[in-house]
């Protein structure tokens, strides 16, 4: 079971982390009972299975699979990649993975951490904004097929023109 809560991210601190990675991906199968992602990093691919998310739960599969069925898979999604670097960057005992997205969704920045709980408490960094985690729009099965650069740019959470990672 994956419980994830997804914040904007104020600033840019990422400039000063090491260890970025580069990742691709993209969605076989987007429905309301399920989606079905693989993702490609550097040497790696994995097949991803999320099943109906549950105010902020749902359940997760995910396998390593060869990177060259990775790439075929990934093919298969045509124009509907995303593009992003993450980084981990733990602070306070708390891990975030901060994905800084590149392509169509460039200028979105987002910060997620997983929990074993929904209540469970957290540290939050001075460069988290806004929680958006029930917000179906930062969903990357969303981005994949309405990118950040085709928002509204009068939306109260963001939009095109408006950079989350502005100081």
């Amino acid at each position: 079971m994956e419980i994830e809560r997804k914040f904007r991210v104020q600033g840019r601190p990422w400039l000063e982390w090491a260890g970025g990675v580069a990742l691709r991906q993209g969605y076989l199968s987007r429905s309301a009972q399920a989606v079905v992602r693989v993702r490609l990093a550097a040497d790696s691919a994995w097949l991803t299975v999320k099943g109906a998310t549950k105010e902020i739960s749902r359940p997760e599969f995910e396998y390593a699979i060869p990177r060259a069925e990775g790439q075929a898979l990934l093919a298969l999604c045509g124009d509907a990649v995303i593009e992003k670097t993450r980084y981990r960057r733990e602070e306070g005992g708390s891990l975030f993975e901060v994905d800084v997205f590149e392509g169509e969704n460039a200028g979105l920045v987002v910060a997620e951490i997983e929990l074993e709980s929904p209540a469970q408490a957290f540290f939050r960094p001075a460069w988290l904004a806004e929680e958006v985690s029930h917000d179906p729009r930062y969903r990357n099965s969303e981005l994949s097929v309405h990118p950040y650069s085709e928002w509204s740019p009068d939306s109260s959470t963001g939009g095109a023109g408006v950079s989350s990672s502005s100081p």
